[in-house]
């Protein structure tokens, strides 16, 4: 199945600008690991070792997949998947 991945800003150094991908893939975690192998050089922003880093976070629509079955959470053809992975930071006033 066809899907849409939405890359976030931080990321779009490692997909040549993209802001969206299609990938393949009948689950969420088949289809960032395809995305990962089309753009190997995001890998390591992604995961660690073969886990999807803790602070990555995959939306299906507006659906955490935390809050779904994880990476095996399924997804239909022509659905969105957005990467939002967590910035730390801000102002020490």
């Amino acid at each position: 199945m066809a899907v849409t991945l939405l890359i976030p800003t931080a990321l779009r150094n490692f997909t040549d600008r993209k802001s969206e991908v299609i990938v393949e893939g009948a689950t969420v975690g088949e289809a960032i690991r395809n995305f990962a192998d089309a753009y190997p050089d995001i890998k390591q922003h992604l995961y660690q070792g073969t886990e999807l880093r803790s602070f990555i976070n995959v939306f299906v629509g507006e659906n955490n997949i935390k809050n779904l079955q994880g990476l095996d959470t399924k997804v239909a053809g022509g659905e969105t998947l957005m990467l939002v992975p967590a910035i730390a930071g801000g102002s020490t006033v």
